[in-house]
């Protein structure tokens, strides 16, 4: 079955998480997992480092990013084509 992770947060949300880009895409490749969605916090700040990456781990990368407001709380917004980026 194929599983890919939708909401990963890399060492570029602040205080929030410790793994660069390159080190989340490597670890879901060596997982067995199809794709992988960067989504840092209020940025796309990590998806170069992640893009080249996967590259090297023939890896679907799937841009997007968290967000979070007092009315709606926490959500993440994910970009489904080059046009939603």
């Amino acid at each position: 079955m194929a599983y890919a992770e939708l909401h990963c947060l890399s060492h570029y949300s602040f205080l929030r998480a410790a793994s660069s880009p390159a080190e989340l895409v490597l670890q879901a490749a060596q997982l067995g997992y199809s794709a992988i969605a960067i989504t840092d916090e209020c940025s796309y700040a990590g998806l170069v480092k992640a893009w080249q990456a996967t590259k090297q781990a023939n890896l679907k990368l799937i841009s997007g990013s968290e967000f979070r407001c007092e009315q709606f709380g926490v959500f993440v917004l994910l970009a489904q084509d080059r046009q939603g980026y």
